[in-house]
């Protein structure tokens, strides 16, 4: 998919400030000069070809009472898309790399307690086969704002 200037100034919109309202793709077709159902098409189109991977909230993870740990595993290289799968399926994982490392899958993890997170890195090592994980838990968080300019 090549994006036009229409794409990129959806994507530079909406990758930060979401409109928090009961029709935030309006909200954004009226800023652009748009109409709502061109966003929503946009949007959607974007998300098929991969170019979206989600459009939802972040939240710091203490404010709302949750911990998160940052993870790496090592992975023999045929079986790193059966590995990512079964982690993927856990909802506290928010996202996972691949990275050109030993340690070569990384992921985050976000739960109610270490305990929790714990216990699912224990039933992926299990359910996996693979028993380097490492459990890499924040202990200070350094947030940027990822903010990429198309």
């Amino acid at each position: 998919m090549t994006l036009d200037g229409t794409d990129k100034a959806i994507l530079n919109r909406i990758q930060s400030d979401f409109p928090i309202e009961s029709r935030p793709y309006d909200a954004v077709a009226r800023e652009l000069g748009l109409t709502e159902a061109v966003v929503i098409e946009r949007v959607r189109a974007l998300k098929q070809a991969g170019i979206i991977r989600r459009i939802g909230g972040n939240f710091v993870p203490d404010k709302v009472g949750f911990v998160s740990t940052l993870c790496a595993a090592q992975v023999p290289a045929d079986r790193i898309d059966d590995f990512a799968a079964v982690v993927n399926r856990y909802p506290g994982v928010t996202h996972n790399y691949q990275r050109d490392n030993p340690f070569n899958v990384w992921f985050t993890f976000i739960a109610r307690s270490r305990e929790e997170i714990e216990q699912s890195l224990a039933r992926i090592a299990a359910e996996t086969g693979i028993q380097t994980i490492l459990n890499l838990p924040a202990t200070k968080v350094f947030k940027i704002r990822a903010q990429f300019d198309l």
